[in-house]
Protein backbone atom coordinates (compact mmCIF):
# COMPACT_ATOMS: atom_id res chain seq x y z
CA UNK A 1 0.00 0.00 0.00
CA UNK A 2 1.06 3.72 -0.72
CA UNK A 3 1.77 5.72 2.82
CA UNK A 4 3.45 9.30 3.71
CA UNK A 5 6.00 7.92 5.92
CA UNK A 6 8.34 11.03 8.15
CA UNK A 7 11.99 9.39 8.23
CA UNK A 8 13.16 12.03 10.66
CA UNK A 9 12.48 15.37 12.14
CA UNK A 10 10.93 17.89 10.17
CA UNK A 11 12.16 15.90 6.71
CA UNK A 12 9.73 16.23 4.13
CA UNK A 13 7.11 12.95 4.27
CA UNK A 14 7.90 10.78 1.84
CA UNK A 15 5.50 8.85 -0.13
CA UNK A 16 6.21 4.87 -0.70
CA UNK A 17 4.78 1.62 -1.04
CA UNK A 18 4.70 -0.17 2.38
CA UNK A 19 2.90 -3.35 4.04
CA UNK A 20 -0.27 -3.37 3.95
CA UNK A 21 -0.86 -4.46 7.75
CA UNK A 22 -3.42 -7.55 8.51
CA UNK A 23 -6.85 -6.83 10.74
CA UNK A 24 -5.30 -8.93 14.16
CA UNK A 25 -7.45 -10.15 17.28
CA UNK A 26 -10.05 -7.25 17.79
CA UNK A 27 -8.81 -4.83 15.23
CA UNK A 28 -10.52 -3.51 11.92
CA UNK A 29 -8.92 -3.61 8.53
CA UNK A 30 -9.72 0.04 7.90
CA UNK A 31 -9.51 1.30 4.15
CA UNK A 32 -8.67 4.74 4.67
CA UNK A 33 -10.63 7.17 2.54
CA UNK A 34 -9.39 10.48 4.43
CA UNK A 35 -7.00 11.37 6.85
CA UNK A 36 -7.74 14.97 9.32
CA UNK A 37 -4.81 17.06 9.97
CA UNK A 38 -4.26 18.59 13.66
CA UNK A 39 -1.60 20.50 15.40
CA UNK A 40 -0.23 17.90 17.31
CA UNK A 41 0.82 16.27 13.68
CA UNK A 42 3.21 18.91 12.77
CA UNK A 43 4.47 18.91 17.12
CA UNK A 44 5.28 14.90 16.21
CA UNK A 45 7.04 16.02 13.18
CA UNK A 46 8.61 18.62 14.56
CA UNK A 47 10.49 16.52 17.52
CA UNK A 48 8.58 18.57 20.15
CA UNK A 49 5.51 16.56 21.14
CA UNK A 50 7.51 13.58 23.72
CA UNK A 51 3.96 13.04 25.17
CA UNK A 52 2.63 11.81 21.72
CA UNK A 53 5.54 9.04 21.90
CA UNK A 54 5.90 8.31 18.24
CA UNK A 55 9.25 7.65 17.27
CA UNK A 56 10.15 8.14 14.03
CA UNK A 57 10.76 7.41 11.32
CA UNK A 58 6.24 6.47 11.41
CA UNK A 59 3.48 6.83 9.34
CA UNK A 60 1.47 9.91 10.85
CA UNK A 61 -1.64 10.99 11.24
CA UNK A 62 -4.42 10.62 13.94
CA UNK A 63 -7.83 10.60 12.71
CA UNK A 64 -9.31 8.98 9.93
CA UNK A 65 -12.10 8.08 8.16
CA UNK A 66 -13.35 5.10 5.62
CA UNK A 67 -15.17 1.85 5.10
CA UNK A 68 -14.27 -1.52 6.49
CA UNK A 69 -12.07 -3.44 4.40
CA UNK A 70 -11.79 -6.51 6.76
CA UNK A 71 -12.27 -8.00 10.63
CA UNK A 72 -10.30 -9.34 13.45
CA UNK A 73 -11.34 -12.15 15.50
CA UNK A 74 -13.95 -11.15 17.80
CA UNK A 75 -14.92 -7.82 15.73
CA UNK A 76 -18.85 -8.00 15.94
CA UNK A 77 -20.12 -4.07 16.09
CA UNK A 78 -18.83 -3.90 12.10
CA UNK A 79 -19.35 -5.18 8.83
CA UNK A 80 -17.04 -5.26 5.94
CA UNK A 81 -18.57 -1.58 3.73
CA UNK A 82 -19.32 -0.18 6.92
CA UNK A 83 -18.51 3.83 6.81
CA UNK A 84 -16.41 4.18 9.79
CA UNK A 85 -14.24 7.20 11.35
CA UNK A 86 -12.17 7.65 14.84
CA UNK A 87 -8.61 8.57 16.42
CA UNK A 88 -6.95 5.40 15.44
CA UNK A 89 -3.22 5.62 15.84
CA UNK A 90 -0.39 8.01 14.81
CA UNK A 91 1.00 8.29 18.31
CA UNK A 92 2.26 5.55 21.02
CA UNK A 93 4.29 3.40 18.12
CA UNK A 94 0.79 3.14 16.40
CA UNK A 95 0.48 3.65 12.61
CA UNK A 96 -1.15 6.67 11.70
CA UNK A 97 -3.99 7.12 9.21
CA UNK A 98 -1.66 8.59 6.11
CA UNK A 99 -1.78 5.36 4.31
CA UNK A 100 -4.30 3.32 1.89
CA UNK A 101 -5.27 1.01 5.07
CA UNK A 102 -5.25 1.03 8.98
CA UNK A 103 -5.21 -1.53 11.47
CA UNK A 104 -7.34 0.10 14.21
CA UNK A 105 -8.78 -1.15 17.60
CA UNK A 106 -12.39 -1.71 16.86
CA UNK A 107 -13.31 -0.14 20.42
CA UNK A 108 -11.71 3.10 18.69
CA UNK A 109 -14.12 3.45 15.78
CA UNK A 110 -17.88 4.40 15.08
CA UNK A 111 -19.71 4.21 12.20
CA UNK A 112 -19.51 7.64 10.43
CA UNK A 113 -22.54 9.89 10.03
CA UNK A 114 -24.91 9.29 7.75
CA UNK A 115 -25.48 12.72 6.66
CA UNK A 116 -21.56 13.60 6.05
CA UNK A 117 -18.70 12.58 3.48
CA UNK A 118 -15.99 10.41 4.43
CA UNK A 119 -13.65 13.51 3.93
CA UNK A 120 -15.86 15.65 6.24
CA UNK A 121 -16.16 12.72 9.01
CA UNK A 122 -12.26 12.72 9.11
CA UNK A 123 -12.11 16.04 10.64
CA UNK A 124 -14.07 15.75 13.59
CA UNK A 125 -12.40 12.52 15.95
CA UNK A 126 -9.97 14.35 18.08
CA UNK A 127 -11.46 17.59 18.35
CA UNK A 128 -15.03 15.87 19.06
CA UNK A 129 -13.36 13.67 21.32
CA UNK A 130 -11.49 16.65 23.30
CA UNK A 131 -14.15 18.50 23.76
CA UNK A 132 -16.52 15.57 25.08
CA UNK A 133 -14.58 14.48 27.10
CA UNK A 134 -14.16 17.81 28.94
CA UNK A 135 -17.87 19.15 28.85
CA UNK A 136 -19.39 15.96 29.22
CA UNK A 137 -17.51 13.83 30.70
CA UNK A 138 -15.61 15.99 33.79
CA UNK A 139 -18.13 19.16 34.04
CA UNK A 140 -21.51 17.34 33.25
CA UNK A 141 -22.81 20.40 31.26
CA UNK A 142 -25.97 20.78 31.04
CA UNK A 143 -29.17 23.08 30.25
CA UNK A 144 -29.10 26.39 32.16
CA UNK A 145 -25.63 26.89 32.63
CA UNK A 146 -23.16 29.85 31.21
CA UNK A 147 -20.44 28.25 29.41
CA UNK A 148 -17.07 30.19 28.45
CA UNK A 149 -14.81 28.51 25.47
CA UNK A 150 -11.42 30.19 25.68
CA UNK A 151 -10.03 29.61 22.18
CA UNK A 152 -13.03 29.69 20.53
CA UNK A 153 -11.71 29.31 16.74
CA UNK A 154 -9.98 26.28 17.36
CA UNK A 155 -10.56 23.39 16.35
CA UNK A 156 -11.80 21.88 19.79
CA UNK A 157 -12.93 25.50 20.84
CA UNK A 158 -15.91 25.25 17.85
CA UNK A 159 -16.37 21.25 18.96
CA UNK A 160 -17.23 22.70 22.75
CA UNK A 161 -19.46 25.76 21.37
CA UNK A 162 -21.63 22.89 19.24
CA UNK A 163 -21.46 20.16 22.28
CA UNK A 164 -22.47 23.11 24.87
CA UNK A 165 -25.51 24.66 22.62
CA UNK A 166 -26.12 21.20 21.84
CA UNK A 167 -26.64 20.45 25.87
CA UNK A 168 -28.71 23.32 26.29
CA UNK A 169 -25.75 25.62 27.87
CA UNK A 170 -25.67 29.52 26.72
CA UNK A 171 -21.55 29.88 25.43
CA UNK A 172 -19.47 33.01 25.04
CA UNK A 173 -16.16 32.22 23.58
CA UNK A 174 -13.20 34.47 23.04
CA UNK A 175 -11.25 34.57 19.36
CA UNK A 176 -9.80 37.05 17.08
CA UNK A 177 -11.89 39.68 15.33
CA UNK A 178 -11.31 37.44 12.38
CA UNK A 179 -13.11 34.50 13.54
CA UNK A 180 -16.01 36.95 15.02
CA UNK A 181 -18.57 35.55 12.20
CA UNK A 182 -18.02 32.15 12.95
CA UNK A 183 -17.95 32.47 16.25
CA UNK A 184 -21.43 34.06 15.75
CA UNK A 185 -22.43 31.77 13.49
CA UNK A 186 -22.34 29.15 15.74
CA UNK A 187 -24.53 30.50 18.80
CA UNK A 188 -21.89 31.82 20.96
CA UNK A 189 -21.61 35.41 22.02
CA UNK A 190 -18.04 36.64 20.76
CA UNK A 191 -15.27 38.02 22.96
CA UNK A 192 -12.48 39.39 21.19
CA UNK A 193 -9.55 37.55 22.71
CA UNK A 194 -6.75 40.54 21.87
CA UNK A 195 -8.60 42.94 24.01
CA UNK A 196 -6.84 44.75 26.72
CA UNK A 197 -9.22 44.85 28.86
CA UNK A 198 -10.25 41.13 28.12
CA UNK A 199 -11.00 40.10 31.66
CA UNK A 200 -13.37 42.92 32.23
CA UNK A 201 -14.95 41.87 28.53
CA UNK A 202 -15.60 38.94 29.73
CA UNK A 203 -17.20 39.53 32.90
CA UNK A 204 -19.72 42.06 31.14
CA UNK A 205 -20.43 39.28 28.76
CA UNK A 206 -21.01 36.88 31.67
CA UNK A 207 -23.61 39.92 33.38
CA UNK A 208 -20.83 40.06 35.88
CA UNK A 209 -21.97 36.64 37.51
CA UNK A 210 -18.55 34.49 36.03
CA UNK A 211 -19.28 31.39 34.22
CA UNK A 212 -20.73 27.96 35.51
CA UNK A 213 -17.85 26.17 33.68
CA UNK A 214 -14.84 27.46 31.40
CA UNK A 215 -12.93 25.10 29.18
CA UNK A 216 -10.10 26.08 27.79
CA UNK A 217 -7.94 25.21 24.98
CA UNK A 218 -4.73 27.10 24.73
CA UNK A 219 -3.21 27.07 28.79
CA UNK A 220 -0.94 29.35 29.71
CA UNK A 221 -2.16 32.64 30.73
CA UNK A 222 -5.79 31.57 29.30
CA UNK A 223 -5.70 28.82 31.98
CA UNK A 224 -5.12 31.75 34.17
CA UNK A 225 -7.83 33.19 33.03
CA UNK A 226 -10.10 30.32 32.97
CA UNK A 227 -9.72 30.23 36.89
CA UNK A 228 -10.03 34.29 37.58
CA UNK A 229 -13.44 33.95 35.51
CA UNK A 230 -15.23 30.77 36.69
CA UNK A 231 -18.32 31.18 39.20
CA UNK A 232 -18.01 29.80 42.76
CA UNK A 233 -18.40 26.14 42.82
CA UNK A 234 -17.71 26.44 39.24
CA UNK A 235 -15.64 24.05 36.82
CA UNK A 236 -12.44 24.79 34.90
CA UNK A 237 -11.24 21.94 32.00
CA UNK A 238 -8.04 22.47 30.00
CA UNK A 239 -7.27 20.25 27.13
CA UNK A 240 -3.78 22.19 27.16
CA UNK A 241 -2.30 22.80 30.73
CA UNK A 242 0.71 23.65 29.76
CA UNK A 243 2.77 26.06 32.47
CA UNK A 244 2.94 27.05 36.01
CA UNK A 245 -0.46 28.56 37.54
CA UNK A 246 -1.45 30.14 41.18
CA UNK A 247 -4.13 27.72 42.36
CA UNK A 248 -5.53 30.77 44.43
CA UNK A 249 -8.18 32.32 42.02
CA UNK A 250 -9.83 29.09 41.88
CA UNK A 251 -9.41 27.31 45.70
CA UNK A 252 -11.45 31.28 46.82
CA UNK A 253 -14.15 30.00 44.37
CA UNK A 254 -14.46 26.84 45.89
CA UNK A 255 -14.41 25.62 42.15
CA UNK A 256 -12.66 22.85 40.39
CA UNK A 257 -10.19 22.12 38.01
CA UNK A 258 -9.82 18.85 34.96
CA UNK A 259 -7.46 17.93 32.68
CA UNK A 260 -7.90 16.49 29.49
CA UNK A 261 -5.42 14.63 28.05
CA UNK A 262 -6.94 13.11 25.18
CA UNK A 263 -4.42 10.31 24.21
CA UNK A 264 -4.24 8.91 26.64
CA UNK A 265 -6.38 5.27 25.90
CA UNK A 266 -4.28 5.09 22.61
CA UNK A 267 -1.30 5.04 24.49
CA UNK A 268 -2.05 3.12 27.57
CA UNK A 269 -5.08 0.69 25.98
CA UNK A 270 -7.35 2.19 28.83
CA UNK A 271 -10.48 3.44 27.62
CA UNK A 272 -10.30 2.74 24.25
CA UNK A 273 -14.06 1.66 24.58
CA UNK A 274 -15.14 5.51 25.40
CA UNK A 275 -13.81 6.96 22.50
CA UNK A 276 -16.19 4.49 20.29
CA UNK A 277 -18.84 5.55 22.64
CA UNK A 278 -18.24 9.47 21.98
CA UNK A 279 -17.80 9.02 18.19
CA UNK A 280 -21.27 7.22 18.35
CA UNK A 281 -22.62 9.72 20.24
CA UNK A 282 -21.35 12.77 18.29
CA UNK A 283 -22.36 11.00 14.79
CA UNK A 284 -26.49 11.16 16.33
CA UNK A 285 -25.52 14.98 17.25
CA UNK A 286 -24.08 15.20 14.02
CA UNK A 287 -27.60 14.07 12.67
CA UNK A 288 -29.33 16.19 14.03
CA UNK A 289 -28.00 19.12 12.82
CA UNK A 290 -26.34 20.34 16.43
CA UNK A 291 -22.74 19.12 15.41
CA UNK A 292 -20.92 20.63 11.99
CA UNK A 293 -17.09 20.50 11.12
CA UNK A 294 -15.41 23.67 9.68
CA UNK A 295 -13.54 21.58 6.76
CA UNK A 296 -10.79 23.40 4.77
CA UNK A 297 -11.34 24.04 1.46
CA UNK A 298 -8.29 23.48 -0.69
CA UNK A 299 -7.99 19.45 -1.34
CA UNK A 300 -4.99 17.25 -0.84
CA UNK A 301 -3.62 13.71 -1.51
CA UNK A 302 -1.34 11.72 -0.83
CA UNK A 303 0.94 13.27 -3.40
CA UNK A 304 0.76 16.25 -1.87
CA UNK A 305 0.69 16.18 1.86
CA UNK A 306 3.92 17.99 2.24
CA UNK A 307 1.84 20.95 0.94
CA UNK A 308 -1.64 20.60 3.49
CA UNK A 309 1.61 20.41 6.22
CA UNK A 310 2.86 23.80 5.12
CA UNK A 311 -0.63 25.08 5.01
CA UNK A 312 -1.12 24.09 8.48
CA UNK A 313 1.98 24.78 9.84
CA UNK A 314 1.09 28.46 8.39
CA UNK A 315 -1.76 28.92 9.88
CA UNK A 316 -3.54 29.64 6.11
CA UNK A 317 -6.23 27.18 6.52
CA UNK A 318 -10.24 28.68 7.69
CA UNK A 319 -11.45 25.72 8.72
CA UNK A 320 -9.68 21.80 9.22
CA UNK A 321 -7.47 20.34 6.65
CA UNK A 322 -7.80 17.39 4.69
CA UNK A 323 -5.48 14.59 2.71
CA UNK A 324 -7.79 12.55 0.46
CA UNK A 325 -6.15 8.99 0.92
CA UNK A 326 -7.95 7.15 -1.42
CA UNK A 327 -7.77 7.83 -5.40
Amino acid sequence: MRAAVADAVDAPLRVRSVPRPSAGPGQVLVRVAASGLNPLDLKIHAGIAAHARQPLPAILGIDLAGTVAALGAGVTRFAVGDPVYGMAGGVGGLQGTLAEYAAVDARLLARAPANLSLRDAATLPLVVITAWEGLVDRARVHAGQRVLVLGGSGGVGQAAIQLARAFGAEVVATAGESRRARIEALGARFVDARSAALPEALAQAGDGHGYDLVYDTAGGASLDLGFATVKRFGHVVSSLGWGTHALAPLSFRAATYSGVFTLLPLLSGEGRAHHGEILDAAARRVEAGQLTPAVAAPRYTLDTVNEAYAALREGRAQGKLVVDVAP
